[in-house]
Order: structure tokens, then C-alpha cells, then sequence
């Protein structure tokens, strides 16, 4: 076999290109051949299948660049869960944009390691100055705001709490119970007492609670907000919870993983008022900024805070090299090796601007809106509350948790969609996290079909005629598999294909188009609970 080409050089390209072509062949297969949110079948299906399809992957004659690429990458979107699909709303999972996914093969072609300057000339200044903007939207008035690039929220919280135990100490940290689990993992691996935890009861930090929690614990304290809860994307009241700190010199971390490029919507900056006192700030454009992840930011109000990162190691950031001019890179992160993910990034920026970014905002939460609107429409359904951001909890009217959980799981078993789950009020109901610029009132509809058919089959079994109109596509796709144990009562249809079967492609019918109201209007929903 002769020698394989490289990707980087001026004949790198040239290689790239009929490799891509494969690539994209086998992309655009494998998706047809899933032909839903994700494939149908669970783990059950799904693994045996991929693993034929992918066997053996050390064989003992390699099969060629082209046939290993089809066979993977065709295996590997066929068993994918795409976000690319609007019925694919469980988590804060983004489609990435086109441009995003195409900067970020650029990236992957030229290979910088962001860990000194002879290893990435030119992506250690881009970083440079994109930390330095991303910063400077988030702390306009502070005069040498800073960011680093983080793998997301994790990691930027765990970075957060770094630098305020190295500025005092062991901090203790006072957080909702509606904050990440980061914070407390953070707090584990850092050696900190474990966080404190104030109520949330509201979806959003209680605070008078934090007020007394504040009062009676010893500094140095850290609180910690969040602008985007994982369950309900809800924003704790950033303004207020900054007062709090200032009367008792607590410090203030804010996580925005979610939350955070609502500053870049002059529609929905408001709901940011405050984020700037912070001492940190977490973003995560990997969430709501349609990247490729990883593509998380810590973000701090003054240079000299991120000074505890500095490491020396004489082969990356000899003292002699950085006093001749060469940037010291070490400082910049708590790995060595790491990608450029800023090239993907201010490609983004660049391309669509502010304005187009605020565009994709603005109509990926007016998209949330319209959905908590059709389902306060739908009898059959019930809607938490109004969405802060993208994220809409429902359930079925009158179902109980059990039948909510088997709902979530039918609909994975199927293939039809991939529904999140959050317990709220002391329930269980399904999450929709919306995060595709591309989703139709249509898609939205055939959504909700799906959930109130599902729960309809489970309850009562499915209809004696095939159902017509705008419930044909419920009767789409292969159905679950048979359940077993506890569930067999809810055993509908005949088993899904044998392992390394492929599903059969299945037609969709698309419902009667609901039209999008001018403004999204506040409902009432079945809670009294105000938020």
C-alpha cells in the first residue's frame, strides 16, 4: 500500500477533495437509510448493526480510504441521533451550521496545537482576538476584559471556581438547585466543601434564601447563577443575586453555557441585565451559537485574573522566547495539546454578523413560543410554562410519571423522535429543546401528533384502521420493539428488525400547515406557581 497523503500542504487539498466527495456520498446515504430523528430499534438494534457494518475495525490488510470511509461514516449517520432534525429535541445538542462544520475541517487540516506560538503563528492571534471581542461583549465597560477557550460549560465552571479558590482560598460555593451539575463535580475535584445549596421551588434561585444562606455561612464565599437552566432554560435574576453578593463580599460566577448569546439579540439582551458584575462568565456556543462542539469560553472582567493558568515548561514557553517576543500559550488553558476552535467560531461571526446571529436567535426562541402556543391548544396536553429561551416542558393531560417515561422511551424505540425529560413541580414531563433555525410549524405539529398518538397507543392500543391526514405519519417507521417485564401491558405492534437488519425507510406525511402568530403571547398554564 503506498504511502497515504497528508492533509495539510499546498497538495493537501488535492487529496482531500475525492475523499470528501466519499464523505458526503456516505453522509447523505446513511441518513436516508435512518430516515427519522435517530434509528428505530434502541440499543438492541442499533449496536449489532453497527458493529457488522463497522467489522472488523483493525483488520489485518487495511480496505482502502474510500471503502473505510463509506462503510464508517455511512454506519455512523445511519445510527445517528441528528440534530440536524427537528423532531431531534432532547438536549442542548445543536446543529452545527455548514460554514461552522466547513471551518472546522480547515482546522483539522492545518492541525495547530494551541500550546505555543511555533505550533500556531497565526491561530494564537485569531484566539487572541476572538477571546479578547467575545470578552468585551460580555463586560462592554471593563477595560481589559479576557476569555479562554474551554471544551463547554464543564470546564469553564470547573476554570471558574480554579481561580477563585486561587484568589482565596478554599471558597465556599453557594449555588440553586436548578445549577449544573458541573459546579458540584468542579467542587469535588478542586478540593472545595462541598456547595451549598439554596432552593429553586420556582425554576429560578429563591432570593431570600440566598440572602439568609449568605448571612449565616463564613467567607469566602462564591456564588453561583445561571442564565439557562439545563431542565427548564430558565435565568435566575442575575441583578438581584449581584446585589446580594455586594452586600455580603461574596463573589459572583454566572453560568450562560445556555443562556449567554442572548446578548448577541438586542431583542432578548434584557433578560442578561446584570451578567457584566460578574467575576466570571461561562459560554458555550456549542449550544445555542450552532457550532461544531467543543466551543466553550470562560470569560473574566480583567486580564490579570486568568494569571493563576500560567504554567512553565521550558520546551513550549522558555523564558528567553517569551522575553524575545514569542506569546507564552500556556497560560491560555488547562491542557497542553488542543484544537484551534476559534477558526470555526469567528468564521461564524464573521459571516453572519451580529444581525444574522441575532436572527438565529430571535427565531429559534419565537419557534419555542409557537410550540408552548400549539400545545396550550392541544387538550390532550399540558404545558409547564412559557419558555425563557428555547426550552418547553409538557406531558400528557392526566398521564402519570411512568406513562410519560415509556411515551419518551416509544418514541425513541421507533425512531419518530428524541424527547428530553425534566422533573419540574414535582413531575415528570417532556422536554423539547429547540434548537434548529430550520423547524416549521409543521414539524412542530407532527411533533405534538406524535407525543398524543404514542400516549393514545399505549393507553388504548393502537386505532383498528390505519390512521389518515395529518396522523398518517404516526404509523411511519418500524414500530418498538416488544417490551418486557413491568411493561408488557404497553406492547403495540409486531418487534422491530433483527439485529444488523436495516430499518425500512418510511414515507412521511406531512400535517396541515399551522400558521406562526404575529407575536408569541404569554398563556396561562395549570400552575399557580408564579415564576
Amino acid at each position: 500500500m503506498p504511502t497515504p497523503p497528508l492533509a495539510g500542504g499546498t497538495a493537501g487539498p488535492a487529496a482531500l477533495r475525492p475523499l470528501l466527495d466519499t464523505v458526503l456520498a456516505a453522509l447523505h446515504d446513511g441518513a436516508a437509510l435512518r430516515g427519522g430523528p435517530l434509528p428505530a430499534g434502541g440499543p438492541d438494534t442499533v449496536t449489532p448493526r453497527t458493529r457488522t457494518a463497522t467489522h472488523p475495525l483493525i483488520p489485518d490488510h487495511g480496505t482502502g480510504p474510500h471503502h473505510a470511509l463509506r462503510a464508517l461514516v455511512t454506519a455512523l449517520a445511519q445510527g445517528a441521533a441528528d440534530p440536524a432534525h427537528p423532531h431531534c429535541a432532547a438536549h442542548l445538542h445543536t446543529p452545527p451550521l455548514a460554514l461552522a462544520a466547513a471551518a472546522d475541517l480547515a482546522a483539522s487540516a492545518l492541525n495547530p496545537s494551541m500550546d505555543s506560538w511555533d505550533q500556531a503563528p497565526a491561530a494564537s492571534a485569531l484566539e487572541a482576538d476572538l477571546t479578547s471581542a467575545l470578552a468585551t461583549e460580555i463586560y462592554p465597560h471593563a477595560p481589559s476584559p479576557d476569555a479562554v477557550i474551554t471544551t463547554g460549560g464543564t470546564e469553564a465552571n470547573q476554570l471558574a471556581l480554579l481561580l477563585a479558590r486561587e484568589r482565596h482560598g478554599p471558597v465556599q460555593t453557594v449555588c440553586g438547585a436548578n445549577a449544573h451539575h458541573s459546579i458540584a463535580r468542579a467542587a469535588w475535584l478542586l478540593g472545595l466543601p462541598e456547595p451549598v445549596v439554596v432552593p429553586a421551588l420556582t425554576g429560578t434561585l429563591d432570593l431570600t434564601a440566598l440572602d439568609d444562606a449568605l448571612t449565616e455561612l463564613h467567607r469566602p464565599l462564591l456564588v453561583v447563577a445561571t442564565a439557562g437552566t439545563t431542565d427548564t432554560g430558565e435565568i435566575d435574576p442575575l441583578d438581584a443575586i449581584a446585589d446580594l453578593c455586594t452586600t455580603h463580599d461574596a463573589e459572583l460566577h454566572i453560568d450562560a453555557a445556555y443562556g449567554g448569546p442572548l446578548l448577541l439579540s438586542p431583542t432578548h439582551r434584557p433578560l442578561l441585565h446584570g451578567l457584566d458584575r460578574a467575576h466570571s462568565v461561562t459560554l458555550d456556543l456549542h449550544k445555542l451559537g450552532w457550532q461544531p462542539a467543543s466551543a466553550g469560553l470562560l470569560a473574566v472582567p480583567e486580564h490579570h485574573h486568568l494569571a493563576p493558568l500560567h504554567h512553565h515548561a521550558p520546551y513550549l514557553n522558555a523564558d528567553d522566547d517569551t522575553e524575545a517576543g514569542l506569546p507564552d500559550l500556556l497560560g491560555r488553558s488547562l491542557r497542553t495539546t488542543r484544537r484551534p476552535d476559534a477558526l470555526k467560531i469567528a468564521v461564524t461571526l464573521q459571516a453572519l454578523g451580529r444581525t444574522g446571529l441575532a436572527d438565529l436567535v430571535d427565531r429559534t426562541i419565537a419557534t419555542a413560543h409557537h410550540l408552548a402556543d400549539l400545545i396550550t391548544k392541544t387538550p390532550a396536553l399540558d404545558l409547564y410554562d412559557r419558555p425563557t429561551i428555547s426550552t418547553v416542558l409538557f406531558r400528557p393531560t392526566g398521564a402519570d410519571d411512568h406513562t410519560v417515561a415509556t411515551v419518551r422511551r416509544t418514541l425513541l424505540q421507533r425512531g419518530h423522535a428524541v424527547l428530553g425529560r425534566a422533573h419540574a413541580e414535582g413531575r415528570l414531563w417532556l422536554k423539547a429543546t429547540l434548537l434548529n433555525p430550520h423547524t416549521t410549524p409543521q414539524d412542530l405539529q407532527a411533533l405534538l401528533d406524535l407525543v398524543t398518538g404514542t400516549t393514545t397507543d399505549l393507553l388504548t392500543g393502537p386505532p383498528a384502521e390505519p390512521p389518515t391526514g395529518s396522523q398518517a405519519h404516526l404509523r411511519t417507521g418500524p414500530p418498538a420493539d416488544p417490551l418486557t417485564g413491568s411493561q408488557a401491558h404497553l406492547r403495540t405492534g409486531p418487534p422491530a428488525p433483527e439485529a444488523g437488519e436495516a430499518a425500512p425507510e418510511a414515507p412521511e406525511t406531512a400535517p396541515t400547515p399551522t400558521p406562526a402568530p404575529p407575536h408569541p403571547t404569554p398563556h396561562p398554564t395549570e400552575s399557580d406557581t408564579p415564576r
